[in-house]
């Protein structure tokens, strides 16, 4: 197994004695992204007020939305949103929808926090009505979620492409597409699936919004987060507007209707920090030169989780080897590149890992484990030997 640790050299020697298995909360940034920050601060220099127009606008992110194009197979003609964060754009697309009637939504009981909080508080309110879905059994899931988008009776479908409490990927993204009405917008939170597995939305990246960012797997940090748009996009009007949806209409006096531009600008907000973007398209570049795919990185990331689970049922503990049990089976074809237990003390071993320098997290009574690039089988040996000692 080919060694990638030395594109991650300044993460990993930053904290030498640190075994960091968090790779689907905060992935380590590669080398390259350093340069790449310096890059925009030289910009920032060199350019100043005309650095938007130039460089941001200009080239960084046309070069980030080609890389994003190809990595999700998009329809060459995608329009892409960027904001700081996902839940900007998901709060964007909600705030579409009508006042004068409650909107309904359809999406699971396995969402993440941002987009479950949010869309709780909105019922709250009474904006709207929402039937959430439960993913469990998992393999009743598919079938289930789009029975219900095929009635037509939602405004918004909105569902994850990979689960974050279980890992758990949904793949039938094209029949549920293809049997939701067009009256509901489908929008997909694809955060654990971006940079993780293969994704593929040629055949519907017209018809669905699909929502993701850099921070996880995609290596390039905070800040550079993205919906793609489909063909309709144009009939929605964001109630949740920032002055980048109107910037090619500034000069004019403000009337009784606000207009909208045709493209991805329509869900634009604000000033952000566009550093992010650099980073992002040092990261795409670097997989490029080194002939690193989202195929590569999924298949090394199972052929880890594979290691992991055989050695955590030969060697480990009675009652981890017992207790521990992985949330979607050890059958790995619908498994994210993380791996979630249910524990009943999830977060005293994930505590107990902390204290030997082992990164983990834990969601209630589930812990996750994640892999990437920058671990070997060394590494899960490492983590196996210190999980044994926190399980005592």
């Amino acid at each position: 197994m080919r060694s990638y640790k030395s594109l991650y050299k300044a993460a990993l020697e930053a904290a030498p004695l640190r075994l960091h298995f968090a790779a689907h909360s905060h992935h380590p940034w590669p080398n390259a992204t350093r340069e790449a920050q310096l890059q925009f601060w030289d910009d920032s220099a060199r350019f100043l007020d005309e650095k938007w127009e130039k460089r941001i606008f200009g080239e960084v992110l046309p070069e980030a939305k080609r890389f994003l194009i190809r990595h999700l197979r998009l329809p060459v003609q995608t329009q892409i949103a960027v904001a700081q964060s996902s839940h900007e754009l998901a709060y964007r697309l909600l705030s579409c929808f009508p006042l004068s009637q409650k909107f309904r939504v359809l999406t699971t009981d396995s969402e993440f926090y941002s987009f479950s909080r949010q869309l709780a508080r909105l019922e709250e309110e009474g904006l709207c009505s929402v039937e959430r879905i439960p993913v469990e059994p998992f393999n009743t899931f598919p079938a289930r979620f789009t029975d219900r988008a095929r009635s037509g009776q939602f405004n918004l479908a909105f569902v994850s492409h990979t689960f974050f409490n279980s890992g758990y990927v949904f793949r039938e993204l094209e029949t549920l597409a293809a049997e939701t009405p067009e009256q509901t917008w489908i929008a997909i939170d694809g955060y654990h699936a971006f940079g993780a597995i293969p994704v593929d939305l040629s055949q519907i990246g017209q018809r669905i919004f699909y929502l993701a960012g850099g921070y996880k797997y995609a290596q390039a940090g905070e800040g550079a987060c993205f919906m793609t748009l489909p063909a309709r996009a144009n009939e929605l009007k964001p109630r949740d507007t920032g002055w980048f949806a109107g910037f090619g209409s500034l000069t004019g006096a403000p009337g009784k209707s606000v207009e909208f531009p045709s493209d991805w600008q329509r869900f634009a907000g604000s000033t952000f920090d566009p550093s992010a973007w650099y980073r992002f398209n040092a990261v795409m570049r670097l997989w490029e030169y080194e002939g690193i795919d989202v195929e590569l990185i999924h298949a090394r990331a199972q052929i880890l989780q594979r290691r992991f689970l055989d050695r955590l049922a030969e060697h480990a503990p009675a009652r981890l080897s017992t207790e521990m049990r992985v949330v979607t089976g050890r059958d790995l074809d619908r498994q994210g590149n993380f791996l979630t237990f249910a524990l009943a003390d999830a977060a005293r071993i994930q505590q107990a890992l902390m204290r030997q320098e082992v990164i983990t997290d834990s969601r209630g009574t589930r812990l996750r484990f994640g892999f990437g690039l920058y671990h070997d089988l060394a590494d899960v040996e490492r983590l196996l030997e210190k999980l044994a000692v926190s399980a005592d």
